[in-house]
């Protein structure tokens, strides 16, 4: 006699467990992409420029949106920006945008004092941490994921990328010297990692000029916008 085992659901009624499937690869997938984060330095007072620099028109939207909409546009997990000069204005138009906020107190002593501020305010487990100068907007995902892909092949703990010999940005920076970030010596600056460690650094060619194009002054900023 055989036994009846009741109705057998077909391919089409296990749907879900497929859904459940695919939820469980894409978590997966992104929890290892989770490991590199960037800072956004925000907080500077734009003395030479003369007026918050992070506020200024750019290609539609303002330069600190156009700096955030490259980096969430590449394989970054997790972006925290760095706010000092400016605070409230600048968080009133990125406020839209997926990334967290910190408040740099001491931002009038330079650049160094908001990476050290952003590090302090990363989640306890990344891999490697990406430093963007909020007036770059011209550094592109594409350029980003080289950095992080050359970074994820090498295990270099220091990676910049070049453009005709000359240094440029993101800089990325392992884990292993959040440390050494937070007791540089501010005379000296985040430069001074790349020297103190230079067994440790990668170079990465790139052919993209961007990497090297910030805006100090309002005729850098004029000469740009009127091309």
């Amino acid at each position: 006699m055989t036994e009846d085992l009741g109705q057998i659901p077909s391919w089409e009624g296990l749907g879900w467990v497929n859904d459940q499937i695919t939820i469980y690869i894409q978590c997966t997938s992104k929890k290892l992409m989770n490991s590199i984060c960037a800072i956004i330095l925000a907080a500077g007072e734009s003395k030479r420029m003369k007026v918050p620099k992070m506020l200024l028109p750019f290609h539609g939207k303002t330069m600190i949106e156009k700096v955030i909409g490259n980096v969430i546009s590449s394989e970054v997990f997790h972006t925290l920006v760095v706010l000092g000069s400016n605070r409230d204005e600048i968080l009133s138009v990125i406020s839209h945008l997926p990334v967290d906020h910190c408040f740099n107190e001491n931002y009038r002593r330079g650049m160094l004092s908001s990476v050290q501020c952003g590090f302090r305010n990363l989640p306890a487990d990344f891999d490697a941490v990406l430093v963007f100068p909020g007036d770059q907007p011209f550094i592109e995902p594409d350029v980003i994921n080289l950095v992080i892909g050359s970074f994820r092949e090498t295990g270099r703990g220091i990676v910049i990328p070049v453009y005709g010999n000359k240094r440029g940005h993101p800089m990325l920076i392992s884990t292993r010297y959040r440390e050494v970030i937070d007791n540089l010596d501010e005379n000296v600056g985040l430069r001074s990692l790349a020297e103190l460690y230079r067994e440790d650094l990668l170079e990465v060619n790139t052919n993209s000029p961007g990497i090297l194009k910030d805006f100090d002054t309002k005729e850098d900023y004029l000469n740009e916008i009127n091309k």
